[in-house]
This record gives structure tokens, sequence and C-alpha cells, in this order.
């Protein structure tokens, strides 16, 4: 079991990303939000989930432990996969997610791209009774120190909307849902406006 990863980033993409640990080139599948708090040739640490199938073996990084842990506990589930699990926890808190489950608060999870009201209902049953045992605390990731781009921001926020299974019209309608707070000053960070359009999908 692969824990976590401590490297260089030296690739960056809508969905994943590739850490130079020691000169092994690692390549993490992580969520659009994990991604904005990354930047190339920079240090990283990400906690990781090893996937394993007949014919594939699959890293997901996270930013720590508490979000790491929520998305192995929803791959118990019956019908839920990585894409899936990984959206939930780049639309949901682990807080919010752990609240919704436990209160079976269906319309909360149906936000979720890929979850409807039948895959809200089976994971509500199938995991209310673990998902208690779950870290009460989130270790907030490390702050990024890097200053965010000027107009670069909307293409990684649609393809990473689209990369988690949005379609390019809801991805650029979040974009343009956001763009009042893109053009403020100090200019927000790639992360927060990334949270800031995930919350506007939500409330659709």
């Amino acid at each position: 079991m692969i824990a976590s990863l401590s490297g260089t980033v030296t690739a960056l993409g809508a969905t994943s990303v590739v850490v130079d640990v020691n000169g092994f080139g690692a390549l993490v599948h992580c969520s659009p939000r994990t991604i904005s708090g990354l930047r190339l040739e920079q240090p990283a640490t990400l906690q990781t989930s090893l996937v394993v199938r007949e014919d594939s073996l699959t890293l997901y990084g996270f930013a720590d432990t508490d979000e790491r842990d929520c998305f192995e506990l929803l791959l118990t589930a019956s019908g839920v996969g990585p894409r899936i699990a990984q959206a939930a926890c780049a639309v949901l808190s682990p807080s919010e997610l752990r609240a919704a489950i436990a209160g079976e608060d269906l319309v909360t999870l149906t936000k979720v791209p890929g979850i409807g009201k039948k895959g809200a209902e089976r994971i509500c049953i199938e995991l209310r009774d673990k998902v208690n045992t779950l870290a009460l605390t989130t270790q907030p990731p490390a702050a990024s120190s890097a200053p965010a781009v000027s107009s670069a921001w909307r293409e990684q926020v649609s393809q990473g909307l689209q990369g988690l299974g949005w379609s390019a019209r809801d991805a650029e309608a979040a974009c343009d849902r956001v763009a009042d707070l893109a053009g403020t000053t100090p200019q927000p960070s790639v992360s927060e406006l990334m949270r800031a359009a995930l919350r506007s999908l939500a409330k659709t």
C-alpha cells in the first residue's frame, strides 16, 4: 500500500499529476481542487490510495488523510468506483460527506455527478454504520504561496469540472457564475475559484 508521496511536481493535467520521487515519476489521479493547489517544479506531498484492478494499478492522491479516508470508504459501497468516489470528495468536504451519509441526506449526495437517488440510498444504507469510524478532524492542506494566474483559471476550472463528470456546458456556466469573483483584487487562487465553482454547481 502506498500511503503517501513526496516529491517534485513535473506535470499537471486536469485530473492527474506526475510527481518525481527520487527519479521515479508517479502518475497520480487527483481532484481538480487538489491539483489547483499544486505548482510545476515545486515540492508536494500527497496522501494516496492505490486502487488495484485485474488490468491496472491506479494511484489516487489527496490533500489530506481525511479526504483519502472518505474516498476509500466510498469505494466499499456497491456500485461506487474511483471516479464517483473522487467526484464526491471534490464536491463535498469530508465533514459534509459524513453528515450526508449519517443523516441519509439524499439531496446532498445526489449533487455529486454519477450518484442518483437509488445510488444515494444504497450508499447511506451500506455506509451509515461505518462513517462514524472516520476521523472527526481534517488536516488542512498546505497553503500555496504561488500567485494565481490572471486568465488561465477559466480553462483549468472548466477542464477540471469536466474531468469530474459535468458537461462542458455546465462547466462553462459555473465559470460564468464565479467570473466576478475572479475579477476581484487580490485575485483568488485557482483552488479558491474551483471551490466556488463546485459550490455553485451543488446549488443547481
